[in-house]
């Protein structure tokens, strides 16, 4: 698939979409929720992607949603069409690892979208929020759930229903980002992290990411017990042997995803 809305690279291990809107400020219309749907798909399937970026411009990750495609909408033609929905499932339930590289404005489904992702690193110039308080709608991409889940119930309270926009400074505070760094680097950052993790054993990389999403969902019998199953579970791995044999012998382990 061609893409007109975002960019697709890989380096090395690492698959790095790139919205690419700039007029729009990367705001999230139907066209990029199909292409980034299809990237995602794409480097799911390249079992030489370990891991995955997705970043935007120095100026915005993303603004939100595309308002001028949903002003005339009504209720049934948003159920109908799911709009923007099946991208927030896609990157939510993504058995990969995704990291947000975000800069300038994260606001609305921009910051639904990077709050989908597993680890967010910020630009000092982001500038985070859910502003769809001020147009007459709620954060409807996740950002009542992850962004309470986040920062906790009265900051997130604060932030949806005065649309009030927090730095990455006070973002990191409240532990909404993993990084903060200067925007020259937030990317590089990104590719550091990333990296790390695409050298680990992407069987168990895969399984301990759904154990930790598990946590959210359930109590904590229950995702101690899913845990534990995955954790046996690994012990039938090449890549346990190998990660074993790699630590008796003092030398790098060569994880082939087996």
């Amino acid at each position: 698939m061609e893409y007109s809305t975002i960019i697709v690279q890989r380096e090395g291990r690492i698959g790095i979409i790139t919205l690419n809107r700039p007029e729009a400020l990367n705001a999230l219309n139907s066209q990029m929720v199909k292409e980034l749907i299809s990237a995602l798909d794409s480097l799911n399937q390249d079992e030489s992607v370990r891991c995955v970026i997705v970043t935007g411009s120095e100026r915005a990750f993303s603004a939100g949603a595309d308002i001028k495609e949903m002003v005339n909408m009504n209720s049934v033609q948003m159920a109908m069409t799911e709009h923007f929905f099946p991208l927030w499932d896609k990157v939510g339930r993504y058995p990969k690892p995704i990291v947000a590289a975000v800069s300038g404005f994260v606001l609305g489904g921009g910051l639904e979208l990077a709050m989908s992702c597993d680890i967010i690193v910020a630009s000092e110039t982001a500038v985070f929020g859910q502003p769809e308080i001020d147009i007459g709608v709620m954060p409807g991409g996740g950002g009542t759930q992850r962004l309470t889940r986040a920062i906790g119930k009265y900051k997130a309270m604060e932030m949806i229903l005065t649309g009030k926009r927090i730095n990455a400074e006070e973002a990191y505070k409240f532990g909404l980002v993993n990084a903060v760094v200067p925007k020259e680097l937030f990317i590089e950052e990104a590719k550091k992290i990333a990296t790390k993790i695409a050298e680990k054993s992407p069987v168990a990389v895969k399984l301990a990411k759904a154990a930790v999403n598990k946590a959210l969902e359930v109590g904590l019998t229950q995702g101690l017990d899913f845990e534990r199953e995955l954790f046996y579970l690994l012990f039938s791995s090449e890549d346990k042997q190998e990660g074993m044999k790699a630590f008796i012998e003092k030398r790098k382990p060569d994880f082939r995803g087996r």
